[in-house]
Parts: C-alpha cells; sequence; structure tokens
C-alpha cells in the first residue's frame, strides 16, 4: 500500500460500487478488450501489507509465503487460472469458459456465496493481484483510452493530473453524466476490483484504522470469514456510527474524519447493491427470492428490498443489513443515489442546501431534505414527479421502521420497553407510540412526544394515507367500500374516513390507527395539505404563521387551528374573517375533529384535569365533550372558557355534532331537508329538529342529542346561536350582567309582559328578539329540565310521582300537573306559576299546543295566541273535534275552574265583582294556596241571584254551562261529592262522554246524599239552575222542543226561559211533551226541597228566591194582595188617629 499515495473520495465510491458486479462474460466487449492489458498487470510482491497485517493477525506465515512465492513478472498472457493455488476453487465454483479471462475469474471467486470456502493462498493471491491492478499506471491509461470522448466532455475530468488516480476518480463521480456505453461499463466493472477490500482504500484506512481498532471492527480469525472481502469491517463501522447516534448504552464515539469516510463510502455504493459487500452477502439469497427480476444499478435491488423488508421469508441478517443502510439514508440522503439522482435539480432550485445558519451535517439529514421539497410542495411549488415518487419511498420507510429515526430511539426508550417492544414491524411501533402520546397507555415523556411530531411532520402521511403502512392495511377494507369514489392516494380519503368514523362502515383496527395519526396531525394544521393550501394566506393574516418547514416553540399545538376556527364563525360586522374556500375547509375539519375530545389540542390542554375529575368513565365516541358541557360550572376557568366557546361555535354549527346528524338523518331527511341543504348554518338546523324532536322518524339516540344540546344552551343564552343573535342588544340593555339563557328569557319576557298590559306605545324589546323569544319559550315548555328552577323545586316530587314518565313531550310537567294536591309546597307554587303564564298564553302550554296542532289549524287559524284556548272551548263539542285534544281541552277547563287566576278572561270580566262579592274568600286565602274553585263557585251563587256585571254574568254562564256538562268542571263538587259518586253514580262517572248524568244522577239522589258539604253543592245547582235552563242540560234537553214552541220569543236568562216553560205547565191548554214535563214536575219537587232544606238566610235571599221561583207571578200576585188589604186598614186607621189628634188639639 505504500505505493498508494492518495485514493480521493470519488474513487473510493469506484471501489465500493465495483465490488457489486456480476460474473464478466468473455464476449463482452469492454472486457475483452481490457483482458489483455488485465493479463500483463505486474503483481508486486510482498505479501499484504502492513495495515492488514496488523489488523487481521490470523495471517499466517505460511501465507505470507505464499504470497512471496508469486513471480514478479508474469509472461505475456499469464492466467490467474494457471495459479496451482487456485486451480481446484476455480475448477469448483466458475464456469470454463471463464478460465480465460482474470476479471472473470476474480469476479467469479470473489463473489462466491458465502458458506463456499476458497483456499486461504489462493485468497491472497487474488488480493495481491487486486492491489497492483489498482496501482499500476496502465490502470489509468486503458481509462484515458476507453473513455476519450467521456473525458473531454466532462471538464471536471479532463482538469485532473494523470498518474495519481483522480482520473478514474472524477469519473466515477460523473457516471451518471457518462453516456459512452464502453466507458461506462469500464467504470463499473473496475469497481467491482477496487472496492472488494476496505484496505485497498487508502484514504479510508488511514482515516479510520484508530476506529476500527477501538470498535473491534477488525477481528475477522481466518477460516470463518473472508480475511480480504472484509465487508464487515465496513458494515460494523456503520453500525457503530448508528449506535452513536442513538446513543445506545455502550456506543463508542467515531472520528469526524472517518464518519465521513464511512458516509462516503456509503455514498459511493448507492446505486448498486453489489458494492455494499457486507449487505451484497447477507441479502444474495433475499435478492433471488424477493427482486430476482429487478435490474442492478441506480439504487433498484435497494429499494426492491426495502420493499420486502418486513416480508416474513426475508432472512434477519438480511433485513438486519437493510435497516442499517435505511439509517444510513437517514443521516445522510446521498447514501441513496436515487434519492439524490431524482432530486437533485429540486434541491438546488429550492434551496434546500444553502442555508448558512445550518450545519451542512444538518443539511445532508433525509428529514431536512423531506421537510424542505414537502415545503415546496405545500407552498404550490413544481417538484418533479420523480423526486416525489422517491420522497414517498421514503416517508413510508420513516413511518414504517421507527429505528430508522434517531430522535425516536432516543427520546421513546422507556416507552418502547414499556409498552411497545416487539410490534416493530409494518410502523406497528410508531403507531403504539402515537397511541401512548394520545393518553391511551399512560404518560408520555414530552421530547418522546416532540420526536413523534417532528416524525409525522418529516414523513407527512396527511398529504397520502398510503405512507402510512399500518393505516393503510388495516383501514384497505373501509378505502374500497366508504371511499371507492376517491382516487387512490388522494389526501381527501383521510376526510372521508374520518366523516365515516364510527359509522357501520368502519373497522376497529382502522378506527384506531385513524385517531392516533388524527391526533398528530391535529396538532399542526401544516399536516393537513388541503387545510395547508387553502387557509395558508388566512393563517399568516390572522394568526401570525410561520412558514411550512418552520416551527415556533412559542406556539402551542393546535393554536392555528383555534385561530381558524374563532375566525371562520365571524360576522360581516365583526370583520377579519376568513375566505370563504378557508372558512368551507376549517368547517370540515371541525365537524370531523368534535367526535374526539383529543383532536383539539386546545381543548385537551386546558381539560386534562377536568376530564379526569368529571368524565372519566365517559369512554364512548363524543361522551367526554358532552361531559364537561353538563359539568360547566363545575370546571376550572380556562377550560370552562375553551368549552363554552366551542359550544358557542355548535350552536351555529349544529353539523359539528357530527354522531347527532348521523343519529338525526332520517327526521333531518323527512323535515329539515331544506335547512340542512344550506351551505352555512345558522341555527335553523337545530331549531328544525328540536320542532321534529317528537315525529315517528325521530329515535332515541337523536332525541337524547337533540335534549342533551337544548339542556346545555340553558347554560348562556350565548350558547343558542339564533336567540344570540336576535336579542344581543336586547340583553344588553335590559339584562346586563345576566348570564343563564333561562333567566335572560324570563327577564326579557317579563319586559314584554309589562309593556303589554302597560299599554306602552313602543315596547322596549324589538320585533326580531320578541319573536325568537317566543320559541325559546316554547321549547322550553317541552322539558321540565330545560327550566332548572322548576325542575330543581319538584325533583322529589318527581321521583315520588314521576318517575315511570320519561322526560321529554313535557310529560313529566303534565304529571306534576295531574298531581297537584299531593306535591310539596315548593313544588305546588312553581307549577302554579307555569300554568297561570300558560294559561295567559296558551302557545306555552306545549301539551295542548301538540294534542291539538291539527284543532288549532282547522278551527282557530285566525285567532290570536293568546285566545287559542278560548277558541278551542267554544269548538270543543264539535262533530270534527279530536277525542284526545277534546279530552285535553277538558283539562285545561278543569284547571281553568280550580282557581279564577287561572282563567284570564274570567278574571278580567269579574274584576270588580270578585273583591264586591267574594272578598271574605280572597282574604281568608294565602298567597301559596290555590283557592280551589270558591271563588267561581261565589260567583256563580251571585249569578243565581242576578246580582253579577253583564261581563261577569256572560263568563259565569259559559261555565256553568261547561260544568253542568262535566261534574269534573265543578272543583268544589269534586272535592265535596267524589265518595257520593262513587257511591250512589258509579256507572255516570266511568262513562267516556260527560253530558250531565252525573249531575243528574246526583240530582235525583238528593235525599240519599249523606255528606253535607256535597248536599250544600248540590241544592246549590238546582239553585243554578233555576236562573237559566242551559244549567240543566237534561232538562234542556228533554224541552228543547216545547221552548222552540212556546218560549221561541223569549230570550234566555235570568229564569226568563224557565219561567215560561212552568207557566207553560201550569197552563191545561198547552200540552208539553211527556219528557218534558216530567222533569220539569221533578225539578219542582226538587226546588220544594231545597227550599225546605235551605230557607232563605235573609230578606234578599228570600226576595231573590221568590223572584226566580217558577211559581213568581202567582206569589206576588198574593203578596201584592195582601199589601193592598194592609194599605185599606192603614187608611183608615190612620183618619181615626187624625181625628182624635184634632180633639185633643181642640181642647
Amino acid at each position: 500500500m505504500a505505493d498508494c499515495i492518495r485514493v480521493p473520495p470519488l474513487l473510493l465510491l469506484l471501489m465500493c460500487v465495483l465490488s457489486s458486479l456480476r460474473p464478466i462474460q468473455a464476449e463482452n466487449s469492454v472486457v475483452a478488450k481490457l483482458a489483455p492489458k488485465a493479463d500483463i498487470l505486474p503483481i508486486v510482491p510482498g505479501g499484504p501489507p502492513a495495515q492488514a497485517v496488523a489488523l487481521n493477525p490470523g495471517f499466517s506465515d505460511q501465507k505470507a509465503a505464499a504470497a512471496a512465492s508469486v513471480p514478479r513478472r508474469r509472461a505475456t498472457g499469464w492466467k490467474l487460472a494457471e495459479e496451482a493455488v487456485c486451480r481446484e476453487d476455480l475448477t469448483r465454483l466458475c464456469p470454463k469458459h471463464s478460465w480465460t479471462n482474470n476479471l472473470a475469474v476474480l469476479e467469479c471467486l470473489q463473489d462466491r456465496k458465502e458458506e463456499t470456502e476458497i483456499a486461504a493462498e489462493c485468497n491472497h493471491l487474488l488480493w495481491n493481484y487486486k492491489l497492483n491492478l489498482t496501482t499500476d499506471p496502465k490502470f489509468e491509461s486503458v481509462a484515458v483510452e476507453v473513455c476519450k470522448t467521456t473525458i473531454s466532455e466532462i471538464k471536471e475530468c479532463a482538469a485532473e493530473e494523470l498518474g495519481k488516480g483522480f482520473l478514474v476518480s472524477c469519473l466515477v463521480d460523473h457516471r451518471s453524466n457518462i453516456t459512452d456505453y464502453q466507458c461506462n461499463q469500464y467504470i463499473t466493472k473496475m469497481a467491482t476490483i477496487v472496492f472488494s477490500d476496505f484496505r485497498l482504500i487508502c484514504g479510508f484506512m488511514d482515516q479510520c484504522k484508530e476506529d476500527i481498532n477501538s470498535l473491534h471492527c477488525g477481528s475477522i480469525s481466518t477460516g470463518e470469514k473472508d480475511i480480504h472481502s472484509q465487508g464487515e469491517v465496513i458494515a460494523c463501522l456503520e453500525k457503530g456510527l448508528v449506535r452513536e447516534a442513538e446513543e445506545q448504552p455502550g456506543a463508542k464515539p467515531i472520528r469526524d474524519e472517518c464518519k465521513k469516510s464511512i458516509m462516503r463510502v456509503a455514498e459511493l455504493s448507492s446505486d448498486d447493491f453489489h458494492l455494499d459487500r457486507y449487505l451484497y452477502f447477507a441479502c444474495r439469497e433475499d435478492r433471488e427470492r424477493f427482486c430476482e427480476n429487478t435490474l442492478a444499478g441506480e439504487g433498484r435491488v435497494y429499494k426492491c428490498l426495502f420493499n420486502h423488508k418486513f416480508e416474513e421469508a426475508m432472512t434477519e441478517r438480511c433485513r438486519e443489513a437493510l435497516t442499517t443502510r435505511q439509517k444510513l439514508i437517514a443521516q445522510d440522503y446521498k447514501v441513496s443515489y436515487s434519492l439524490a439522482k431524482a432530486c437533485k435539480s429540486d434541491l438546488r432550485k429550492y434551496r434546500c442546501s444553502a442555508d448558512s445558519n445550518m450545519p451542512r451535517a444538518r443539511e445532508a439529514r433525509l428529514s431536512y431534505l423531506l421537510l424542505c421539497l414537502e415545503s415546496a410542495v405545500h407552498r404550490g411549488r413544481v417538484v418533479s414527479g420523480e423526486c416525489q415518487g422517491e420522497m414517498m419511498d421514503y416517508r413510508r420507510m420513516l413511518m414504517e421502521d421507527f429505528s430508522l429515526s434517531p430522535e425516536i430511539v432516543l427520546q421513546c426508550r422507556s416507552e418502547i420497553e414499556g409498552h411497545c417492544s416487539g410490534l416493530h414491524r409494518k410502523g406497528r411501533t410508531l403507531h403504539c407510540l402515537m397511541r401512548v402520546g394520545r393518553g391511551d397507555m399512560g404518560a408520555i415523556d414530552p421530547n418522546c412526544q416532540k420526536a413523534l411530531q417532528t416524525l409525522i411532520q418529516e414523513a407527512d402521511p396527511g398529504a397520502d394515507y398510503r405512507i402510512d403502512r399500518a393505516l393503510n392495511e388495516a383501514c384497505e377494507s373501509v378505502i374500497q367500500t366508504a371511499c371507492k369514489h376517491i382516487r387512490n392516494g388522494d389526501p381527501m380519503i383521510l376526510s372521508c374516513l374520518m366523516e365515516h368514523l364510527y359509522t357501520e362502515k368502519m373497522v376497529e383496527d382502522c378506527e384506531h390507527r385513524l385517531l392516533e395519526l388524527q391526533y398528530f396531525i391535529a396538532r399542526d394544521w401544516k399536516l393537513d395539505p388541503i387545510l395547508y393550501r387553502k387557509c395558508s394566506g388566512d393563517a399568516a393574516r390572522l394568526c401570525h404563521t410561520h412558514g411550512w418547514n418552520e416551527t415556533s416553540e412559542m406556539m402551542p399545538p393546535g393554536a392555528v387551528f383555534s385561530c381558524l376556527y374563532r375566525h371562520a364563525y365571524r360576522s360581516v360586522e365583526q370583520g377579519r374573517r376568513l375566505s370563504r374556500d378557508c372558512k368551507v375547509e376549517v368547517q370540515r375539519i371541525l365537524h370531523q375533529r368534535a367526535l374526539d375530545v383529543k383532536l383539539d389540542p386546545e381543548l385537551q390542554r386546558r381539560c386534562i384535569s377536568d376530564l379526569g375529575k368529571w368524565c372519566s368513565e365517559k369512554t364512548e365516541a363524543g361522551q367526554e365533550l358532552g361531559c364537561l358541557q353538563e359539568h360547566m360550572e363545575d370546571l376550572l376557568p380556562d377550560c370552562r372558557e375553551t368549552v363554552g366557546n366551542l359550544t358557542e361555535l355548535e350552536s351555529e354549527d349544529i353539523q359539528i355534532e357530527a354522531l347527532l346528524m348521523r343519529a338525526c338523518e332520517p327526521v333531518i331527511q323527512t323535515h329539515c331537508h331544506e335547512v340542512a341543504d344550506n351551505q352555512i348554518d345558522t341555527g335553523d338546523l337545530m331549531e328544525c329538529l328540536v320542532q321534529n324532536k317528537h315525529q315517528k322518524e325521530m329515535n332515541d339516540k337523536c332525541v337524547v342529542g337533540v335534549t342533551h344540546f337544548q339542556l346545555i344552551q340553558i347554560k348562556d343564552f350565548r350558547f343558542s346561536y339564533k336567540f344570540k343573535t336576535a336579542c344581543k342588544e336586547d340583553v344588553l340593555k335590559l339584562c346586563p350582567n345576566i348570564k343563564k339563557k333561562v333567566d335572560v328569557v324570563i327577564c326579557l319576557s317579563t319586559t314584554v309582559r309589562n309593556d303589554t298590559l302597560q299599554d306602552v306605545k313602543e315596547q322596549r324589546v324589538s320585533v326580531k328578539c320578541r319573536k325568537q323569544l317566543r320559541v325559546e319559550e316554547v321549547e322550553m315548555s317541552e322539558d321540565i329540565r330545560l327550566e332548572p328552577e322548576l325542575y330543581d323545586s319538584c325533583k322529589q316530587d318527581i321521583n315520588k310521582l314521576c318517575q315511570n314518565v320519561a322526560f321529554g313531550n313535557a310529560q313529566v310537567i303534565e304529571c306534576l300537573k295531574e298531581n297537584k294536591r299531593s306535591l310539596t309546597q315548593r313544588c305546588h307554587q312553581k307549577i302554579f306559576k307555569l300554568q297561570e303564564t300558560e294559561m295567559v298564553d296558551p302557545e306555552l302550554d306545549y301539551q295542548l299546543m301538540r294534542v291539538c296542532k291539527h284543532m288549532i289549524r282547522r278551527f282557530c287559524t285566525e285567532s290570536e295566541g293568546k285566545n287559542t284556548l278560548q277558541c278551542l272551548k267554544q269548538n270543543k263539542n264539535s262533530e270534527l273535534m279530536d277525542p284526545k285534544c277534546k279530552q285535553m281541552i277538558t283539562k285545561r277547563q278543569i284547571t281553568q275552574n280550580t282557581d279564577f287566576r287561572l282563567n284570564p278572561v274570567l278574571r278580567k270580566a269579574c274584576k270588580a265583582d270578585i273583591p264586591k262579592f267574594c272578598q271574605p274568600i280572597l282574604n281568608k286565602a294565602t298567597a301559596d294556596s290555590e283557592l280551589e274553585g270558591q271563588v267561581i263557585a261565589c260567583l256563580k251563587l251571585k249569578y243565581a241571584d242576578q246580582r253579577l256585571s253583564a261581563d261577569c254574568e256572560d263568563q259565569i254562564r259559559v261555565i256553568l254551562q261547561e260544568s253542568a256538562l262535566d261534574y269534573r268542571l265543578d272543583p268544589q263538587l269534586q272535592i265535596h261529592c267524589t265518595q257520593e259518586i262513587s257511591r250512589l253514580c258509579p256507572e255516570e262517572a266511568a262513562a267516556q262522554e260527560q253530558t250531565g248524568q252525573v249531575e243528574e244522577c246526583l240530582k235525583v239522589n238528593l235525599l240519599k246524599i249523606k255528606q253535607e258539604g256535597c248536599k250544600k253543592e248540590v241544592l246549590n245547582m238546582l239553585k243554578e239552575s233555576k236562573a237559566d235552563i242551559f244549567v240543566d242540560p237534561v232538562l234542556h234537553t228533554a224541552c228543547a222542543l216545547d221552548i222552540k214552541h212556546q218560549c221561541a220569543a223569549i230570550p234566555p236568562g235570568k229564569g226568563r226561559q224557565m219561567s215560561c216553560l212552568m207557566e207553560a205547565l201550569q197552563d191545561k191548554r198547552v200540552r208539553l211533551q211527556p219528557e218534558c214535563k216530567k222533569r220539569l214536575q221533578d225539578r219542582i219537587d226538587m226546588w220544594s226541597y231545597a227550599a225546605k232544606v235551605a230557607p232563605a238566610e235573609g230578606f234578599s235571599d228570600l226576595a231573590m228566591q221568590v223572584m226566580t221561583s217558577p211559581s213568581k207571578n202567582y206569589i206576588l200576585a198574593v203578596s201584592c194582595a195582601g199589601v193592598a188589604v194592609l194599605f185599606l186598614m192603614g187608611l183608615l186607621c190612620g183618619r181615626f188617629t187624625k181625628h182624635v189628634k184634632q180633639e185633643l188639639k181642640d181642647r
């Protein structure tokens, strides 16, 4: 080796490359041309060089002697095949036709199978032959002759000084530019000779001698390995370099000069795998198995083997060698011939190696190349298709094997050992680490998390899902079914998979891999290529972002996307809005990521403690966010603000709740398709779902989801987008410092009511707010939980009386109303207040409006909302009235008759009469109690006495007529006669349709009634019936024809028609209907009994009884006659008295 002054680095490439070539066929023209010259090349005596002996103590004296025995000169035409030391091996291993060509023999013997040994003397002879061949001037002269035209074309090579070996080195460096076939073949073939042994590379030996000794890379014993191929020495150094980069335990540092030489050797062997001797021997069988039809050169065999690295049939030794080479590529992209060649012009074009502030070592890293070129692609710059193809191969390589990233190996060692050992193949370890990073398997070290995030950015699987092999394999079936309409490799595939998350088409393994990847994509908005392309301008303008391959340690994960989605929902008045394309994209992603709270970095970061405290058991999709919303008041301030902001966005765009949208799809398609088809939702869709909450298409999941959103909305008026938009100014002006929606609604409703009662000229609440306020009030009436104060007051009663009643549809409220007498005092007060409000405004009576929806459309289209119940009552007995609605109207009538305050029409009509006649009842009543119909009963008696005002009399007449047909409408009768009705009139009470039979039964059985209270109520009924025949439906029905014939000209009321019938009964000329006659006679007997049982309590009562008596005329005539007689007697008595007085005067 003393003759070798310096082998330039590029000759090193030649040496490495040439060692991989296949046996040379004799008929090859270049070989044929070179063979004579090779045959006469001298063999320098002296045996192996001193370095080799020092590094390989296995050399024996015998071997040295064998080397010395080689003649100094061979005659022209000397053949290796003629040497005795190699004849046996040659005969056994090499085809006979190659014996005449020394180069063919040399290549045959040095590329033998690993398990095939050759004689040590033959080995040494071959090595000396190669050494002399590379140091002979004729080696260069042949290059000058064969590559004459090429040298003139390549200026750098033409300028090299001859005789120093630099020319061949230069030609190797520019081999990709050599167009002359014979020159290219010569450079390639001769490299096999040089690179078969690292000791033939003088510069390498000088620079790595110390490292070879310190790492024990030269201790290859004779007999075990080929001591002259020495490929394992370089492989050993490469492994040492990898161990140092990964900071593995026991790793020894390698000097920088040797590092450069190692990387240079790897770089020079990058185009043909034959040149990496260790890998060549390790993978020879695997190459035949997997890459038999792959041509050598330009790194094709490497790539083929890389693609089959994790096949079951791949030998472990070959897999290890391939991994080592991949790790070298990760440290220097030039070690990949195909990548360096394909991307050379793009690297120069986009200045990916011209950063003066960056160390050269980092510029050479594969990660830097990928980030730089990916940045160009994301910015819309043109990167050649060939380069992009190579980039994709190596991005996939990084995702497949975590060990190719030193940072992952170094920073995630404990996570790999603790959670992910034994999963290294096909990207499984990396996905396991990503799952740990999500928090699904315990805590992760921040440095490991950062390393994972960096790797994901380098590999950029968001641009093409196929880069992530684990995801690709897991989701293949889903992609073929759900996303088959999207071009293979399109970034929209990931979006499609997200849209089908938690659907029937999704499989569990795909779901896990997808969420693991999306967790990291969500933390760097640039990893979503579509989002980056559409929003990079908006992000720079509004969120002060950096370039694609630039990072900011100060910016929290997910901050840019949070900024974008906050601007996505700004109004025109607020300004600083996103562009239309960006807004649509942001909304799309927001809809997808809302499925998992971990895909919102800001939410997870701020709510990590609250999630653990309140929502640790909520593990199903979408439950965590719902849980945080339910515990809104209990959350920490930062978490409450974040959850509040997201909930506010949901109110504007309910499609963020993707699971809810899927659950509600049937009802949306049937009832809300017009609203859903709008590209931009402004709260209309949720409003539509609420309105159709109880349609037959509605399923349980949808009902639960819609109700949940309603319950969340009551926590803050901002959570109802339409209400917030319509009433924000009114709230700030009229209800400042009130946050809860229910309180805001009450505040505004009270303002509207007061303004209405006071007949102000201009309402303080705006028209648009009043309209939306009505919607909110109606929605709140649907579920008691939407009115927290009412719900809290009645929780105990609900559990006791309505535990089997489902929430929603106002069913619980209706149950409480029906059990009003059994409620606790606090709940009773709230229910009464609610009923009072509903009677004033029937549109807030959810059950009434729901049950009578169609009847309202039929009978009350022209009525105002506040008169709806009045209208329904008037049409209650129509033949077209729906039975269910009729039953509901009766319920409301019963409610109204329990307390005059629940009948706003009566209250207004009898405003003066109530305090005038019924003040004692009002005085006894407390503010918290109901009057149980006492005031109305009082007014009924005054109606019978004909002392009410006209308006009040009209309203009481209606009540009397209604309660006469249905005893349930008379609260006092209900209270006092329940037992008597059960005893005396069970059949009548059980009748489905009440037409006054129960009242008639009680009247007929008056003498059998034992309870005084009930008897009194029945007597009152008799008294009331005297005042108006309409109050006695049985009598009215029986005498309807007679009234028409005998009393047609007499107006109803004040007992006039009853008196007419009585007179007709006494008139023998008039023949009444038998039924009418019988009923009239019964009434006379009842009234007579009533007069005995309940005599007049005073003169006014007596006078009223006379005036209302059917024998009024007879009584009045007798009374008048009596008064006349008394008058005459008075006159006579008066004269006598006067006369006496006169006499006394005269005296």
